[in-house]
């Protein structure tokens, strides 16, 4: 993956989504200032949903909400297949193997 560039101070980002709202097109900041047309795009539209102006995304609170999740979800997956693997391991050792319940 391509390195990424340090992400911008959140009041550039805000003067520029006030710059852009107020009328400067986007290209014409883009080459001004540093970032690409398409992260300023990104950075309005993302105001705009936190502002809720917009419904057709999520919000930043939403968007790390999701990551927060996303990474417990990986965590606990991990955990259990390594629980898993040494029930599996003890029972090997010891063995015993688990019974067998039937469902009549």
């Amino acid at each position: 993956m391509p390195p990424t560039h340090p992400r911008y101070p959140l009041e550039y980002r805000r003067r520029i989504i006030e710059l852009a709202r107020a009328g400067r097109k986007i290209e014409e900041l883009a080459r001004e200032f540093e970032p690409s047309a398409n992260a300023i795009r990104k950075w309005v539209k993302q105001a705009a949903l936190d502002e809720g102006l917009r419904s057709d995304g999520l919000t930043t609170s939403e968007r790390e909400e999701l990551n927060r999740r996303r990474r417990e979800n990986r965590v606990l997956r991990e955990e259990r297949e390594i629980l898993a693997k040494a029930a599996a391991w003890f029972a090997q050792e010891t063995g015993a193997t688990p019974a067998r319940r039937s469902h009549s």
